[in-house]
């Protein structure tokens, strides 16, 4: 038997590239000498991250469509008109086996042209309000892995598979980690630990917030502040003995670990990760995401009773509020730590690889 091909497309932010990149790593130990080539948009970070994660990639000259009237816009139809005569092209000499769609640009053109030419296909959907690429594919593909219930609005019902999104292995034993990451980070023992997470790049509000907040909050809790390498440079001076500022944390498993609440944006991949971390969440979306995408994760989590949620519009107005509500009621904080833990899908990659296993034995 000829081994696999597999021809992944994901992109435009970690969101996108990180589920790619896993089920990559996935079908490479299921079947070691599978071959496996991405395709990305051209002028994005897949184009560097991929080949860092040791995989082959292809660029599509391609975009989404500005909210704004941009000469951009102006360009899209013939974007979408090459991209997808490019990835005809690129479909023709690969030869995959299947094709797998994480959202972002370029998997519209390349799940088209792969469904056109009767290539099996999957996509993998992120968050709780799919984005406008993976509704037109759904009606093409044979699989539609999701992570949250709730999705037969968008998608067809007998498509769907429940797997969750793919996670950091390194955090399904956290909590055997607690002594070392509370000596990795220096922190007190004796003290409760804040962690504050605004992605990698940064949070602008949620940096405001707790430069604001500070003196209050670490009258409370010693605070760990991954401020983003935006704003580094001008939060650094507020660290002192009881506030921790870093740029960017490496160490992910030791500081989920260390924490014991959580104030984090609701990307999809960050909240599949605070399901198995399981310590009690603020949610702050950015409104600042496509069809406000961020919102719909957070409250998918909070109608639940697994998580609290602060819109950035009211945060001057009610965090005071939330956050001594949280640190004042043990009741609620371990109610909170239960209920988002129920919620973990921890071998997302593996279920989702299973999928993917099945289309190409149908």
């Amino acid at each position: 038997m000829k081994p696999y091909k597999f021809i992944i497309s994901g992109g435009g932010t970690g969101g996108h590239i990180y589920p790619a990149i896993a089920i990559a790593n996935e079908c490479k130990r299921r079947w070691p000498d599978c071959e496996i080539l991405f395709v990305g948009a051209s002028n994005r970070m897949e184009m560097e991250k991929v080949p860092a994660a040791g995989y082959e990639i292809k660029g599509l000259w391609i975009s989404g469509l500005q909210r704004k009237l941009t000469l951009d816009n102006f360009a899209f139809p013939l974007k979408v008109t090459k991209s997808l005569w490019d990835a005809r092209r690129i479909l023709k000499n690969f030869k995959p086996t299947a094709a797998i769609g994480t959202g972002g640009y370029a998997s519209g053109p390349l799940l088209q042209m792969a469904s056109m030419r009767k290539i099996p296909c999957l996509i993998q959907e992120q968050n709780s309000y799919p984005g406008i690429t993976n509704k037109l594919l759904s009606k093409k593909v044979q699989k539609i892995c999701v992570a949250s219930t709730g999705l037969e609005r968008f998608f067809p019902k007998e498509k769907i598979v429940l797997t969750g999104n793919p996670v950091r292995q390194d955090l399904l034993d956290i909590d055997s980690k607690r002594d070392e990451a509370l000596e990795y980070f220096k922190l007190d023992k004796a003290k409760k630990t804040l962690l504050v997470l605004g992605g990698s790049l940064g949070a602008r509000r949620i940096n405001q917030l707790i430069a604001a907040q500070l003196e209050n909050i670490s009258q409370d809790v010693q605070v760990i502040w991954q401020c983003g390498k935006f704003y580094y440079e001008q939060y650094k001076d507020r660290a002192n003995s009881n506030v921790q500022v870093h740029a960017f944390i490496s160490k992910m498993d030791f500081v989920y670990s260390a924490a014991d609440f959580i104030i984090s944006r609701a990307g999809a991949g960050t909240i599949s990760e605070l399901c198995i971390v399981g310590k009690p969440v603020i949610f702050i979306p950015s409104p600042n995401v496509a069809e406000d995408h961020q919102t719909k994760n957070a409250m998918a989590v909070v109608e639940k009773g697994a998580g609290l949620l602060v819109k950035e519009a009211d945060l001057d107005q009610n965090f005071t509020t939330i956050w001594k509500g949280l640190i004042e009621n043990e009741k609620l904080q371990n109610d909170l730590s239960s209920q988002i833990k129920q919620l973990a899908l921890p071998d997302a990659t593996t279920q989702i690889v299973n999928q993917l296993e099945s289309i190409i034995n149908d």
